[in-house]
């Protein structure tokens, strides 16, 4: 068998096939796409194993339309990141089976359910936070806490998180707290996707000029967006406070990095021992880590006997790390 990172990740079964995982320009035999974050979809047209709302997803959030297929070696499991997020369980002729996890996270938040890690002889996991440091708080006391801060604010607040994920969140965080909550085009349409999916609805209204935002009011914005002039300008008419929301703000330097009124520390992937408790679970013969602190979680399973290396491109077996 061969595992290898180069334009995602590619699997090579023993009878010669290649699943490509999460690439920009898929060119193997079976390509999947575990999610439809931008970092993870075709840049192009394309068909994919994939769930239905993820090729929803793509297609609403890119001008080329990502198609659904379906494979008897791939099977897709939730995994709990965002709306329509997958695992891909891979079955090799030989028996052999290949869990390829993409952006995962095994803790139930709002409508999305946490992971639950298969049985696989080969591990390939995310490591963004895959490093001894890194523990959220449970996701209940994350919730209250910026419910408590929504509550207590008397400005309006301006809520900055990726279009998908945790925009979803955030809109719903914002309505249970009483604001009266608005959002972009880029999330309304995010939203529509999962709304015709999911039984779940997004109380955001459209923002646009004819909106003076006041007290008691939420704007749900996309993270890339915080340092834009119009956005800067908009807090400082406005008076309203500014808040983030990512796994980072477990670190202070991320509050000041973006400069936020507030951080909370709301993720849409596992901390450090999360990850190590997904491993356990799948309690695999090989590891490979990838993404974010891949170097670090892998000599800390190392340590822990697993055999584990993190995947570096054009490098493909353990033998060559």
């Amino acid at each position: 068998m061969t595992v290898r990172y180069r334009d995602g990740v590619e699997i090579e079964l023993s009878d010669g096939t290649r699943v490509v995982c999460d690439a920009d320009d898929p060119d193997g035999d079976v390509t999947v796409v575990s999610h439809a974050h931008g970092d993870h979809l075709p840049a192009g047209e394309a068909t994919a194993v994939c769930s239905p709302l993820t090729a929803a997803l793509g297609t609403a959030r890119r001008e080329n339309p990502l198609h659904r297929t379906t494979d008897d070696r791939v099977a897709l499991l939730p995994a709990g990141h965002v709306a329509g997020s997958r695992a891909a369980l891979i079955t090799d002729p030989d028996g052999t089976r290949y869990c390829y996890t993409g952006d995962v996270c095994t803790r139930s938040r709002l409508y999305l359910d946490g992971f639950e890690p298969p049985d696989a002889d080969v591990l390939i996991v995310e490591s963004t936070y895959g490093e001894p440091g890194y523990e959220f708080p449970p996701h209940e006391t994350v919730a209250a806490d910026i419910g408590e801060w929504l509550g207590e604010t008397a400005a309006p607040v301006l809520l900055f998180g990726y279009a998908l994920g945790r925009a979803q969140k955030l809109q719903l965080l914002a309505d249970r707290a009483g604001r009266t909550v608005y959002t972009t085009d880029a999330v309304v349409r995010v939203n529509e996707a999962i709304e015709a999916h999911r039984d779940v609805s997004f109380p955001a209204r459209g923002y646009g000029d004819d909106v003076d935002l006041g007290a008691g009011d939420a704007l749900v914005l996309p993270m890339t967006t915080a340092r834009i002039d119009w956005v800067e300008d908009l807090a400082g008419e406005t008076g309203a406070e500014t808040a983030g929301f990512s796994g980072w703000a477990v670190d202070d330097s991320f509050k000041y990095r973006g400069n936020y009124d507030v951080a909370f520390p709301l993720s849409d992937h596992p901390d450090f021992p999360e990850l190590l408790a997904l491993v356990d679970a799948v309690d695999p013969e090989r590891v490979y880590t990838q993404h974010g602190s891949a170097d670090e979680l892998a000599r800390h399973l190392t340590s822990e006997g697993y055999e584990a290396q993190a995947l570096r491109q054009d490098q493909t077996s353990l033998g060559e790390f």
